[in-house]
């Protein structure tokens, strides 16, 4: 789970950006003094993640306000069932309302999509994950709610583990097309100065995937490859495997993958499908504030 202390920051940003602490619609229609209970509802159904963050962001914008969440991190909602319900001065809760509804809906939005990912490719040894195609600020978040939705976390920074990408090997290679000796003698390289680091391989074609394959990385990135050829991918890492030829290297595959074709993508025997879209293009859940009673004592017990 995310720790409160490091999404403060970024939760009072977003409330400064707002002007929470000038809210000038409620200072004129509502009395200071007015108190008043809400509730926040899924108005479609979805996958919750969030639900802590956007606590915490009705305490930052006061400390007086008293939530209390409805469901768990990962769990499946209703249409119409309530996740938070929170009390206390009305103003105060109008002021964070947009900040919270934006955050909650954003990463259950990520959760939801991510759980359809996972539900597609269930029966199979096939992994989803996401990548670092985040909002600048908001990968800790984000990443976190891929996890709610049953997905798991690819490297989380440059620093998190080695990715040797075409560019990357045509780079250092000093070519457009490396050969397999430059490759091995990278790789040996790279395992002596992080010899405690996964290293993964991007390859383009099944020339490539051999010289890969012979340096026995972790893992190697097989990217926009048609199924025809991941199968082939698949049977020569699996023919290696059986015949005792090294260690175990689990192929990944990324590029074009969409809820229509991920099933398929997951039946050829990779390990792992990692999918830009759960962050980059996650439709938000729809949600919505609704006051379900006003007054000017308090309502919950402490």
């Amino acid at each position: 789970m995310i720790a409160r202390s490091d999404v403060l920051p970024l939760i009072r940003a977003a409330l400064r950006e707002d002007a929470a602490a000038h809210d000038i619609t409620s200072r004129a229609t509502i009395p200071a003094s007015r108190r008043i209970r809400a509730r926040i509802i899924a108005k479609a159904s979805g996958i919750l993640a969030g639900g802590p963050i956007a606590v915490w962001t009705f305490q930052a914008a006061d400390p007086t306000l008293r939530c209390r969440l409805q469901a768990k991190e990962g769990a499946r909602l209703a249409k119409g069932q309530t996740i938070l319900t929170v009390e206390g001065k009305a103003r105060s809760i109008f002021a964070a309302e947009r900040t919270a509804l934006n955050v909650l809906g954003h990463l259950s939005g990520i959760a939801t999509l991510t759980r359809a990912f996972v539900d597609r490719v269930n029966g199979t040894q096939a992994k989803i994950l996401d990548t670092r195609k985040t909002l600048p600020g908001l990968r800790a978040l984000e990443k976190h709610a891929v996890r709610a939705g049953g997905g798991q976390s690819h490297r989380a920074s440059l620093a998190d583990a080695l990715l040797i990408k075409t560019n990357h090997l045509r780079t250092a290679t000093h070519d457009t097309r490396h050969k397999t000796h430059d490759l091995q003698s990278l790789v040996q390289n790279v395992k002596k100065r992080y010899p405690h680091q996964p290293i993964e391989i991007e390859v383009v074609d099944l020339r490539e995937f051999d010289s890969a394959f012979a340096t026995r990385p972790d893992i190697i990135l097989l990217d926009n490859w048609s199924n025809s050829h991941i199968r082939l991918a698949v049977l020569r890492r699996n023919t290696s495997c059986v015949m005792g030829h090294g260690s175990w290297v689990a192929l990944e595959v990324s590029g074009g993958v969409t809820l229509q074709n991920v099933r398929a993508i997951a039946a050829t025997g990779v390990d792992r499908i990692s999918i830009g879209r759960l962050t980059h293009s996650a439709p938000s859940l729809d949600l919505s504030l609704q006051v379900v009673y006003c007054g000017i004592t308090p309502i919950m017990k402490r």
